[in-house]
């Protein structure tokens, strides 16, 4: 609690990249090249798969919904970040910072899940190929779909409720570009064992669950793959599943690299760049590896350009 003669803090004061001041423009041009990419890269697959009647299958539903979840991961964040490089550190309101928050854990959590029955997907397809039809029909895709999105949607309120009833007295900076959780709660005067243990539960169920169950679906796909008897079998069971392998790397790579050492070990800078990877390393691979490596999309592409024209 405030005590009578500390104020009741209403906004945050992001610094940004305070210690790179003499590199703005070209940080601002940067990440907003970037994000150009991610959004206009990840909306043509939204729209490919949306508009062309042969991708109307499970593998590219899901693949849509992966680009749909880093597409508001993205424009949650770096928006508001390139405001934050050009103004050299700019204020957010503290229902801004929440929401924020809320919006970066809708979307997390959805790519964790939409990934993880993407490793479903490949595992019925490769390790149960005859009944990969009768599974894995429409009716129970965009039930996994649906699931995916509406996990976080429902377990979130929670803890927005409690993360709505800290008190922040005095100091209102946070050394970084977005609401980062950690230092959000690092500067609160309440007690914060309730939202970090929701956060702790949570994180338990939507992230490292749905790891586990993708570390062991691949671990059967590659047991299946290397009992297939021929070599070109082989590459060709392996080719299905191997744009999926490297999203699944970049994603869970980035998570890793930041949640596995505390903050305090690391100094702000190398946290700030670790959280840089994350938020645009994952949603900008995955457009171009798709699109590099899948027929169906590549030819997706060209007839929307084609129609277009």
């Amino acid at each position: 609690m405030c005590s009578d003669n500390q104020t009741t803090v209403s906004d945050f004061l992001l610094l940004g990249f305070k210690t790179h001041r003499n590199f703005t423009f070209l940080l601002f041009f940067l990440f907003l090249a970037i994000y150009i990419v991610i959004f206009f890269g990840n909306a043509m697959i939204i729209i490919s798969i949306s508009v062309v009647q042969y991708l109307d299958i499970p593998l590219f539903i899901f693949l849509k919904h992966l680009a749909l979840a880093d597409v508001l991961f993205t424009t949650n964040i770096i928006p508001n970040m390139l405001y934050v490089i050009m103004m050299e550190g700019a204020k957010i309101s503290t229902n801004g910072c929440f929401a924020q928050y809320y919006f970066h854990c809708i979307s997390v959590y959805a790519q964790s899940l939409v990934l993880t029955v993407m490793s479903l997907d490949r595992y019925i397809a490769i390790c149960q190929p005859l009944r990969y039809s009768s599974i894995m029909n429409h009716k129970f895709c965009h039930r996994l779909v649906f699931w995916s999105w509406t996990m976080g949607i429902l377990l979130m309120p929670s803890e927005m409720v409690a993360l709505s009833q800290l008190k922040f007295c005095s100091s209102n900076v946070i050394d970084h570009f977005f609401c980062d959780f950690a230092l959000v709660l690092k500067i609160s005067s309440s007690d914060t064992s309730l939202v970090t243990w929701e956060d702790y539960i949570f994180t338990l169920i939507l992230i490292v669950l749905p790891f586990l169950f993708v570390i062991i679906s691949y671990i059967s796909i590659f047991i299946s793959i290397l009992k297939i008897s021929t070599t070109s079998g082989r590459q060709k069971a392996f080719s299905t599943c191997s744009s999926h392998l490297v999203t699944l790397c970049t994603y869970y790579g980035t998570i890793i690299a930041i949640y596995v050492f505390p903050v305090e070990v690391n100094s702000l800078n190398e946290n700030k760049l670790k959280s840089l990877l994350y938020v645009v390393l994952s949603p900008v691979i995955n457009p171009i590896i798709y699109s590099m490596r899948n027929r169906e999309i590549r030819k997706a592409f060209r007839q929307l350009l084609c129609n277009r024209k």
